[in-house]
């Protein structure tokens, strides 16, 4: 296999710096505050960053580590601006340049044009072409995937395919960021807060949350990847491109696609897919890592879920529906969204913006009735029930008649 070498100089180009930094983490940062400040000295920031880069004396700064709760209880490591854009900076013109080449179509997770949404229409259109056939669906799900990625095969990997000694340096950098104890007391310090609070709460959920934060792991020294990174995302995608391309090319099911850590194989043939299984336990365990309990194979009249949806047989048809927490969250939403609204809190762009980003999603499913009657509920003369919404894989929003 070629290694790519001459890689580190496309991170110190100012062109490509001030790029991440205007068209990624300028847009997409939620914080800000930090952004406007940032931009106070935009010229000398993007200066600073250079010299770091070309003077190789990058270390990351602490993560903000704290806890989201919605669509479900997840820990997340936030980065400094600098931080983002160098993270940014490597993962685009380094990891994505060299990767995305040994990776499988149907690996759909942070590709451009390979996103959700193309491997929901990518399963949609196998099984509408196979609909009336006996079909098995075997789902696989990775424990604690990102807890338990090993940093030395990983960067057994990043070795195999880059032989720029600077560039292999900045990401063993990054990956090995998580291995700082002060991570592991403070993810110790919010885990005791949060269940203090829920349990002084009337939350009818609680025991479900507090065993939910429970359950978040520390992070192990030698492994973990830093949540809330786009590197980390990429090193997801890439540290298991082996086993895809096994998958693909050797076991040749009906069709496969990956999701980070999950998976799907779709078979005519319920004993090849235990077989295959077999494998893939096999394959995980090389890596050090274990499927959890949720992997099992179904059939499609039993139905299955998977990028948010549930796929069904019914009356020989293919049906897709969104699952029920993901209604109960895109009701809370737009009931909360328009009480924001009524009282003047947020614009009407906003309310759009955040409509759109749900109807995107929604319209892959069988979800009209589910769309039309709440958003006419809250939002009648904001909404033409005859436009049709969706947004592609760049994020752009599409709406046509």
């Amino acid at each position: 296999m070629r290694k790519i070498g001459n890689l580190y100089h496309r991170i110190t180009d100012i062109k490509n710096i001030k790029y991440i930094y205007d068209k990624h983490v300028r847009l997409n940062t939620k914080n800000k505050v930090a952004i406007e400040r940032f931009d106070e000295y935009y010229a000398s920031n993007i200066a600073r960053i250079k010299y770091i880069l070309d003077n190789k004396l990058y270390k990351p700064s602490k993560y903000n580590i704290f806890l989201i709760k919605e669509p479900k209880v997840r820990l997340i490591m936030s980065q400094s601006i600098t931080d983002k854009i160098i993270n940014h900076l490597v993962s685009k013109y380094i990891l994505e340049s060299v990767f995305d080449r040994l990776l499988i179509d149907n690996n759909i997770a942070t590709r451009v044009g390979k996103g959700t949404h193309y491997g929901i229409n990518k399963l949609k259109t196998y099984l509408n072409i196979h609909i009336n056939e006996d079909l098995y669906i075997l789902k696989y799900d990775i424990k604690k995937y990102f807890f338990n990625i090993s940093h030395e095969l990983l960067k057994n990997i990043i070795r195999d395919n880059i032989k720029d000694k600077d560039a292999i340096s900045i990401i063993d950098t990054i990956i090995d960021s998580t291995d700082d104890s002060y991570i592991n007391e403070k993810i110790k310090e919010i885990k005791k807060k949060e269940i203090s609070k829920i349990k002084l709460s009337n939350n009818k959920d609680k025991d479900k949350l507090i065993k939910e934060i429970i359950d978040i792991p520390l992070c192990k020294r030698g492994y973990s990847l830093s949540l809330g990174c786009v590197s980390s995302q990429i090193f997801a995608i890439v540290f298991l491109y082996k086993i895809d391309n096994y998958i693909k090319r050797v076991l040749k099911p009906g069709i496969y696609i990956r999701y980070m850590d999950d998976g799907i194989l779709v078979s005519n043939d319920k004993e090849y897919l235990k077989y295959c299984l077999s494998e893939i336990k096999r394959l995980m365990n090389a890596y050090e890592l274990e499927l959890n309990s949720k992997t099992r194979i179904y059939s499609i009249d039993d139905g299955f879920d998977f990028l948010g949806f549930r796929f069904v047989r019914r009356n020989g048809k293919l049906s897709v529906r969104v699952k029920n927490q993901t209604k109960r969250r895109f009701k809370r939403k737009m009931k909360n969204l328009y009480k924001l609204y009524s009282e003047g809190m947020v614009t009407l762009d906003i309310v759009n913006q955040v409509k759109y980003s749900y109807l995107g999603h929604l319209r892959y499913g069988n979800t009209d009735s589910l769309i039309d009657n709440t958003l006419n509920r809250y939002f009648k003369d904001k909404y033409d029930i005859g436009n049709y919404v969706a947004i592609d894989d760049y994020g752009n929003i599409i709406i046509s008649n």
